[in-house]
């Protein structure tokens, strides 16, 4: 059962099971009560999102490969903090028993932590499935 790696608001996957939000707020305008029926998530887990000072820091100019590298090593440096760390290790091993996605709202997955924390939980152990 891998891990889907999702954009948060796009359709859900046959199958595809929990949707967790890692993104550092909820969606704008939408009722706490609707994100999951309108297919935003069903847990929101900002832990594993960027700090929002390098949320800022990214959104600030636009992505270089420079840049890219820059963000990816300090998301990386958050993710080796003790809570974040650790609920990748648990999402990796809950891979092998349970069908769950993570997402965020980017609409390049290529530019979004999204496929940054897909490697991190692979290299826990984790199951994983496509970025989308």
């Amino acid at each position: 059962m891998p891990i889907r790696v999702v954009r948060l608001g796009g359709p859900r996957a046959p199958g595809e099971g929990t949707r967790l939000g890692t993104v550092r707020r909820p969606p704008r305008g939408v009722r706490k009560g609707q994100f999951a029926s309108r297919d935003y998530f069903d847990v929101w887990l900002p832990e594993l999102a960027p700090s929002a000072e390098v949320v800022s820091w990214a959104l600030s100019e636009p992505w270089t490969d420079a840049r890219w590298r820059r963000y990816a090593r300090r998301y990386h440096r958050e993710m080796r903090e003790p809570r974040a760390r650790h609920l990748i290790e648990l999402l990796a091993a809950l891979s092998h028993q349970a069908s769950f996605s993570v997402g965020c709202y980017c609409e390049d997955p290529s530019r979004c932590h999204r496929s940054l924390l897909r490697t991190l939980l692979a290299d826990a152990g984790g199951a994983i499935g496509e970025v989308t």
